[in-house]
């Protein structure tokens, strides 16, 4: 399967909104430095995602973005397919011209096979994922490491 970076991304970016998000709007500078993902790239992810519907940005200060609809309803599959990326593991993207032209051998099992990825993916929802007790304990560990000294030692001295 070949999902690139820009699929893998949107859907960690996403889902670090949806833990991040419920009580007010997440810039996307604070995405970029939790999950390590360039602010310019995720500039041109969330406008895809605000384009299909899946985000909403609020402006001015305090702005940023938040869930279109609630987290139960948003499933890993339309984050995907919201940039443009696909889970296609044909080596003819699904075209057919895999062998001189023609379909070749496997070409039906590898769309299949692609068919039954989608159809997985489609059932995960951003709130499965929230609810995950190992997504929990990386966010509880992004949360500490994006502390500065000041608060560490705060913490250190209660």
């Amino acid at each position: 399967m070949k999902l690139t970076t820009r699929g893998r991304y949107a859907v960690t970016a996403m889902l670090d909104l949806a833990i991040h998000g419920s009580e007010r709007p997440v810039s996307l500078a604070d995405i970029s430095g939790r999950q390590e993902i360039s602010l310019s790239y995720l500039e041109q992810l969330f406008s895809k995602l605000r384009r299909n519907g899946l985000v909403h940005s609020v402006r001015g200060p305090g702005g940023g973005y938040h869930l279109a609809r609630a987290e139960s309803a948003i499933f890993v599959a339309e984050i995907i397919d919201a940039v443009d990326e696909s889970v296609d593991v044909t080596n003819c993207h699904g075209k057919g011209n895999c062998q001189q032209g023609e379909v070749c051998l496997t070409h039906h099992l590898w769309l299949d096979l692609s068919e039954q990825i989608h159809a997985f993916l489609s059932q995960i929802s951003l709130g499965d994922l929230v609810g995950r007790r190992e997504v929990q304990a990386v966010s509880a560990r992004q949360a500490l490491y994006g502390l500065t000294s000041p608060q560490v030692q705060q913490l250190v001295l209660r």
